[in-house]
């Protein structure tokens, strides 16, 4: 039975775990795994993309299959084709999809109709492939995910969604600061506290920065202007008291780890400064994509 990866909790706290220690493996050996030997995995890019395009590309064709790189804008659905209809031909030609898109209903369609595994690699609701790799990044910093203290300071996107549903997958305690008016998603929210029940992970949403980074183990940021939103000066405004900087970080814990999913635009939401001492961090947070979507792709291709 084909599975999808659609959203962080479409694994189990310990399928988490499992993906985490395996991506630690492939790390040191690359070309361990070839689950992906004989198959063909398309990429479908409605938006454009660094990190995401190479880990895959890369990744798949290190795991032994052939990645088909797939631009929007060169096929069908640039002409509104039914995405039920693309989803049902690409079935008979590839043997699973990995979409970066803008609307998750898309996403969800996608799976929905298709016959063959689809991995969710962004949308405008959530970005559980990078949330992986960050959560990989957390395991080889700490030797733990549970039990620790994620404040996420800026712009309440895909990215904070996802932290939501995490931190109540996995017991992480994650506390989100916007600005008013910029809140995660309220579907994020009721997900993240429902899980949270489980897994006592404290879940908080505040407008208060400080509040948020109070003994905070990881402090993470992403752009307060996502991809395909205008260059919103208002909103730059708005957010000018939520950049991560040495002044903001005195009230985390002194081990504190900065993480960020780049492109980062420093000066905004995060400090040079500040972006320079994590750097190491923040570029084994990048390389764990890698390592991380290998790991996915193993656990959702070896029985496909």
């Amino acid at each position: 039975m084909k599975r999808d990866f659609l959203n962080i909790s479409d694994l189990s706290k310990d399928e988490v775990y499992q993906v985490i220690e395996y991506a630690i493996k492939l790390k040191e050996d690359k070309f361990m795994d070839k689950t992906l030997t004989g198959k063909s995995i398309g990429l479908i890019f409605m938006k454009q993309s660094t990190r995401t395009r190479v880990s895959f590309e890369v990744g798949v064709y290190q795991m032994g299959g052939q990645p088909l790189y797939i631009s929007g804008i060169t096929t069908q659905l640039s002409r509104n084709e039914d995405i039920k209809d693309t989803a049902r031909v690409l079935s008979r030609y590839l043997d699973g999809i990995v979409i970066r898109t803008y609307s998750h209903s898309e996403v969800e369609e996608l799976a929905k109709y298709g016959s063959i595994p689809v991995i969710n690699a962004l949308t405008d609701y959530l970005h559980p492939c990078q949330i992986l790799a960050d959560l990989q990044t957390i395991y080889e910093r700490f030797g733990k995910i549970e039990g620790l203290k994620l404040a996420y300071i800026g712009d309440g996107n895909n990215m904070a969604n996802t932290w939501l549903i995490a931190g109540g997958l996995m017991g992480l305690n994650v506390s989100i600061a916007t600005p008013n008016g910029y809140e995660p998603n309220g579907k994020a929210v009721k997900e993240a506290l429902e899980l949270a029940k489980d897994s006592k992970a404290n879940i908080e949403i505040t407008n208060n920065p400080i509040e948020a980074v109070k003994d905070a183990d990881i402090v993470y940021t992403d752009v307060w202007i996502s991809m395909g939103q205008d260059n919103n000066e208002e909103k730059k405004k708005a957010f000018k008291d939520f950049q991560i900087n040495e002044k903001l970080l005195k009230f985390a814990n002194k081990n504190v780890i900065v993480m960020h999913c780049l492109p980062a635009h420093k000066g905004e939401e995060i400090s040079e400064e500040t972006f320079e001492r994590f750097a190491d961090v923040i570029f084994d947070e990048a390389e764990n994509r890698l390592h991380s979507q290998k790991a996915l792709m193993s656990l959702l291709f070896k029985n496909s």
